[in-house]
């Protein structure tokens, strides 16, 4: 069966909501950065790592997303079967890879984005990461208004968005108070039966 390489909340808590979603047999297992395990596996050295039965590696939890999406159509987690619909699943799938989740890095890791190690500095970079999520969470509120997930039904987009709402509660003041839809897709994850049981399995190790 497969096997999903993930690390307690990080991003690869979509693919593994998207596993257990489908329905189909897996093994997740839990890695840590840096370790010799993961690097030989994926010489990114990142997760979500998925290995085929046949031994085959796919990386990026983008790829995965989609990956999975395919691999079971019957789950119906691609979004509408439709040339436009494809292409919505594109659009939502790289703003959650290239503007929401690296809106969080500077929040993350700021001594990354400045020389300075002064602590008056450092904060002012994370204020500038809060900055550019709460940008980003008001453009997918926007998107999320009349409806109950972000391609109008239940996708592997919903479960990208999963740690990233998890992560905002975390790291914003006002958490998610300020885009009551976001708020609301959130809850509706959080209150998913299988969205509990990887969070329980997840936050046992």
């Amino acid at each position: 069966m497969p096997k999903l390489l993930y690390h307690v909340g990080a991003c690869s808590l979509a693919p593994h909501i998207v596993l257990e979603w489908t329905g189909a047999p897996y093994e997740a297992q839990s890695v840590e950065y840096g370790s010799a395990e993961l690097f030989a596996l994926n010489p990114s050295g990142a997760v979500p790592t998925l290995i085929e039965d046949d031994g085959w590696i796919l990386t990026q939890a983008g790829a995965i997303l989609h990956y999975l999406a395919h691999k079971h159509p019957a789950a119906d987690l691609a979004g509408e079967d439709t040339p436009r619909g494809a292409a919505e699943l594109d659009r939502w799938s790289s703003f959650f890879t290239g503007d929401l989740h690296p809106s969080f890095y500077p929040v993350f890791t700021p001594q990354r984005y400045t020389t300075s190690r002064e602590q008056a500095d450092l904060d002012a970079v994370r204020e500038a990461g809060r900055k550019l999520v709460r940008r980003q969470l008001g453009i997918l509120n926007a998107q999320l208004e009349g409806k109950d997930w972000v391609l109008g039904k239940r996708s592997v987009i919903d479960a990208y968005a999963c740690p990233m709402l998890r992560w905002a509660i975390k790291m914003l003041p006002e958490k998610l108070g300020d885009w009551p839809n976001v708020q609301a897709l959130h809850d509706r994850l959080a209150a998913d039966p299988a969205v509990k049981t990887v969070l329980a399995r997840e936050e046992a190790k």
